[in-house]
């Protein structure tokens, strides 16, 4: 897979391509990450990027055409482009299953006061990672990085994430490592009984007693998909 990366803060980036599971599906080239300072496309004398917003009020807007053609530079005809926005639809463990098909995927990352609205043109999607306010774009395109990059094949054992939170619509189960006790607590008991099925089994009622408890809209999606 292929993740260019369109922002004017590529120095935002570092840690997260040089550490951890990212760094090292990166050195096995199960993906590639590529940083694009739209910057750079600026036809203006001093990169000017933003201005501001016709018909007045608060803060600087991205103009169109540095943002539209970093976009064309880099885009193919198998490539999905994605615009980190408030506005866009709820990022979902079900939309990182999907996007971790792709071949190629265009993250733009806006900033300042928000993006002139025809850059909407030339974007497949928009995604939200919350029903919040950020300075801008990066944070979201790696959350959305992470979430998909972890998902390819060969970076992480499929086991390690095929019981996870949000896997049909439920969290996950709780675990236990040694200490067998600690501070007065003890690991349940059908987690070391060996008898697998009973194993399954309380996992599953724990992952649903979880789901109920701390995140019943998870249940009610589940009914309505």
């Amino acid at each position: 897979m292929k993740i260019d990366i369109l922002t004017l803060f590529p120095g935002m980036f570092d840690g997260f391509l040089k550490e951890s599971i990212v760094h090292r599906a990166i050195q096995k080239e199960l993906v590639q990450i590529n940083l694009i300072n739209f910057r750079d496309f600026s036809k203006l004398s001093n990169q000017q990027v933003d201005d501001t917003p016709y018909g007045g009020g608060g803060g600087m807007v991205l103009r169109c055409e540095p943002l539209i053609d970093a976009i064309e530079s880099v885009k193919k005809k198998n490539s999905k482009v994605i615009l980190m926005c408030p506005q866009g639809k709820p990022f979902t463990q079900k939309k990182a299953e999907s996007l971790k098909k792709e071949t190629h995927i265009i993250l733009v990352c806006g900033h300042y006061e928000g993006f002139d609205e025809r850059i909407r043109d030339y974007v497949d999607e928009e995604l939200s990672i919350g029903d919040y306010v950020l300075t801008g774009g990066e944070l979201p395109a790696m959350v959305i990085s992470d979430s998909v990059i972890r998902l390819i094949d060969g970076v992480i054992k499929e086991e390690s994430y095929k019981n996870e939170s949000f896997q049909n619509n439920l969290l996950d189960y709780p675990t236990y490592t040694k200490p067998y006790e600690y501070r007065g607590q003890k690991v349940p008991d059908v987690l070391i009984s060996g008898d697998h099925a009973k194993i399954a089994l309380w996992r599953k009622q724990m992952q649903e007693e979880r789901t109920k408890k701390r995140r019943e809209d998870l249940l009610r999606r589940d009914e309505n998909e």
